[in-house]
């Protein structure tokens, strides 16, 4: 009978710990908060066309029309001209670089290709003149199989459209 007491007040004490953390843990929020995830002050961004150090032209053009959709899409923002934006988003292809993964011996081509588009980027509030993001090197890498039927402008798209997401994703608020 005494084992059985003495085993219910461990049990007990063990609870009233366990409350206890549980409690402090929801005290301090565990990093969660009801904030929006993109600044408040901003409405409006205007996206200048990229600048292109590549060779292979198209892939300016490409990204600034991703990035334009991606805002629309993603944002609370709405894109807006030149002079009537609170922010301005600019920025330049570096380059775009290809390499195979593999080869196909039969065929003699490459099996799987990596393709990597770079670029550099600065979104500014032209309010203020205040840099909110300033990105000397922004990477995005994805692959793409030939032998499957998919093309290098496919790999384009599908790295534009990502690096759009990224720089998109980029654009909120840091925790």
């Amino acid at each position: 009978m005494r084992r059985s007491c003495s085993h219910h007040r461990f049990v007990a004490v063990d609870i009233g710990r366990l409350a206890l953390l549980a409690a402090g843990l929801l005290a301090c929020g565990c990093g969660y908060s009801n904030d929006s995830l993109h600044p408040q002050t901003i409405q409006t961004v205007y996206v200048e066309m990229f600048q292109s150090r590549e060779f292979r032209r198209g892939i300016e053009f490409e990204l600034t029309e991703a990035l334009r959709k991606e805002i629309n899409v993603s944002t609370p923002y709405t894109n807006a001209p030149p002079e009537k934006a609170d922010t301005i988003l600019s920025g330049e292809v570096l380059e775009w670089r290809e390499s195979s993964l593999g080869w196909d011996p039969i065929a003699l081509r490459p099996r799987e290709t990596a393709a990597t588009l770079i670029v550099r980027y600065r979104w500014k509030d032209v309010r203020t003149g205040k840099l909110l993001r300033d990105r000397p090197r922004f990477v995005t890498t994805v692959t793409y199989v030939r032998p499957a039927g998919e093309t290098v402008a496919e790999g384009r798209l599908d790295a534009v459209s990502r690096l759009a997401r990224n720089i998109v994703g980029d654009m909120e608020n840091s925790w």
